[in-house]
């Protein structure tokens, strides 16, 4: 039997050499925005993992959009350096038919807060906070800090920052971008009439609401070369009445796809601090099924997607185009091998590891039972 999971997949000019993909996630251990040794590490085993596509960690396209100081950016030439260092060696070690992202995100009222090792909420005045900016002035909690309501000028400063982190995404090497719409950040808070109350052009009405991320993709769309594409991660609901919801996503994936973005990541919550998630195995990815059907983009399923048979049976259903994994990658750095292993699938993998697999499909498969003597 043929793997659906092992399958090719073309998303704009390139084509996948499987459906796996790993999902952005924070590492919090930048220097002012700059990859540092241990983003050389984390993404060369990303990248040696077997997964088809990578997509590097939220990534703030100018020093207030981070989430904390030790966040991620491409706001500076020595962001843009150190980004193109760790992707160049990350790559030499990689099967060379991985392709490579990196998600371009502002963070907006949830900014300025401390690293996740070292407590919650907010930064203190003692820490080196900052103004954080949002769609309106109100709080993600009373732990985060009051952000400044974004006039006209710092929505054009948002828009111009994100095509000039695409444009450094380019340079340095990467095959796409992935823009954050998702997490209760700043795309996420326009689109939801729970964090954006505005009057304006900005606010109100979906289409409205929408503006800003719609904008930002027509424009990164066409400052990038026709060999990058374009890819976008919405909170296809915030779980609370009243809030943006998966009928909005479509909405919203319908004008993106118009202008030239390839593929949704269907991600869920964020932006309300004391949603009711119910939180379980696939339990986001009725989102990239109901996104995927009435928008007809491409989708990727993500959210706590642990074993190989979920994986396959999402794509095998037509549930999503693709899975993407976090935890599980972080838990087991080769997870798409062992996929392959119990799904019975070639996969490539780096000449000097691919004697394992031999030992992975030994686990997989028990050894038969030992006759008995007569």
């Amino acid at each position: 039997m043929t793997s659906a999971l092992f399958s090719q997949l073309t998303l704009g000019p390139r084509t996948l050499s499987n459906r796996i993909a790993i999902a952005p996630m924070c590492m919090y251990s930048a220097d002012d925005g700059s990859a540092t040794d241990w983003h050389l590490h984390h993404w060369t085993s990303l990248g040696i993992s077997g997964a088809a596509m990578v997509t590097i960690e939220a990534t703030g396209v100018e020093r207030r959009g981070r989430i904390s100081h030790g966040c991620l950016g491409l706001y500076s030439d020595a962001n843009e350096a150190s980004a193109r260092r760790a992707l160049e060696a990350a790559r030499r070690y990689a099967p060379t038919s991985t392709v490579w992202g990196i998600q371009l995100g502002h963070a907006g009222r949830k900014a300025s807060t401390r690293i996740p090792f070292d407590g919650q909420g907010g930064l203190g005045p003692d820490e080196d906070p900052w103004q954080t900016v949002a769609p309106s002035a109100i709080a993600f909690s009373p732990d985060y800090p009051m952000p400044e309501a974004l006039d006209e000028a710092g929505i054009a400063r948002v828009i111009a920052a994100f095509v000039q982190a695409a444009l450094r995404a380019e340079r340095a090497g990467f095959d796409f971008v992935e823009l954050h719409g998702a997490h209760g950040y700043l795309l996420h808070e326009f689109l939801s009439p729970i964090s954006n109350q505005r009057t304006d052009r900005w606010g109100g009405s979906l289409e409205n609401r929408m503006r800003l991320i719609v904008t930002i993709a027509r424009e990164v769309r066409a400052a990038l070369p026709a060999h990058m594409f374009v890819g976008a991660r919405l909170s296809a609901s915030d779980w609370v009445e009243g809030g943006f919801q998966v009928e909005d996503a479509i909405e919203v994936a319908k004008a993106l796809k118009a202008e030239g973005v390839v593929y949704i990541c269907a991600s869920s919550g964020g932006n309300v601090l004391d949603a009711k998630i119910p939180v379980g195995p696939l339990y986001q990815a009725h989102f990239a099924e109901a996104i995927q059907r009435e928008a007809g983009i491409p989708t990727r399923a993500v959210g706590l997607i642990t074993t190989p048979a979920e994986a396959e049976e999402i794509v095998a259903s037509g549930r999503a185009d693709m899975v993407a994994l976090a935890r599980a990658v972080l838990a087991d750095p080769r997870w798409p091998w062992r996929a392959a292993a119990e799904l019975g699938a070639k996969l490539d993998v780096v000449d000097q590891y691919a004697r394992s697999q031999a030992t992975i499909r030994h686990w997989i498969t028990p050894p038969a039972p030992a006759r008995t003597a007569a």
